[in-house]
């Protein structure tokens, strides 16, 4: 059973809004074929523009779900993060079934959960994992600015690199929002 903790930024959660968001989300638990204990932590936001932008995570034992959606309408961004959650859980049970087919119990997670529609279009992201392209270099001990400047030379969204200072092998990676986030290991 999915427990739901919503958030409102900008915006009262209603019990209409709490009850429409619990309705829909509740439906991915059609998915799985034992009862779910799960947190579904649900953030709404409001911009100025009335741009609204609603984020789902659903922390589990086996997978994390997790979606964002940005519309006008609240409640249609709702439905889309619904249909984003079931393309996850799809891909997902996809891969355990795929790979996992000779162990026992492993696959049986989900339920054996397949509409006409499903079983007539195969979803477009679920395709094979096919890795086509390899890459080996050297980590060069540097900042978090200078691997920030490296990135941007470079053009990519993210970069790998020992920080000069723990010897930890680190991520930058530019956001969404155009800031910059960190990745650190241990």
């Amino acid at each position: 059973m999915l427990k739901f903790n919503i958030r409102g930024e900008n915006v009262e959660v209603t019990p209409a809004i709490r009850e429409h968001v619990e309705s829909k989300i509740n439906k991915v638990e059609r998915y799985f074929a034992e009862e779910v204990e799960a947190n579904a932590n649900v953030n709404l936001k409001i911009y100025n523009d009335s741009q609204t932008k609603v984020e789902v995570t659903i922390p589990m034992k086996n997978l994390t779900l997790r979606a964002e959606e940005r519309h006008n309408d609240l409640y249609a961004a709702v439905d889309l993060i619904v249909d984003k959650l079931e393309r996850q859980i799809r891909k997902h049970k996809t891969k355990v079934n795929r790979k996992f087919r000779e162990r026992e119990g492993v696959g049986t997670f989900f339920a054996n959960f397949q509409s006409p529609e499903q079983a007539a279009h195969k979803d477009e992201n679920e395709e094979d994992f096919q890795i086509v392209r390899t890459k080996q270099f050297e980590l060069k001990p540097m900042d978090q600015e200078e691997a920030v400047l490296q990135m941007d030379m470079l053009g990519h969204n993210f970069f790998v690199f020992t920080d000069a200072e723990s010897d930890a092998t680190n991520i930058v990676y530019k956001r969404k929002d155009g800031k910059y986030g960190l990745i650190e290991t241990n």
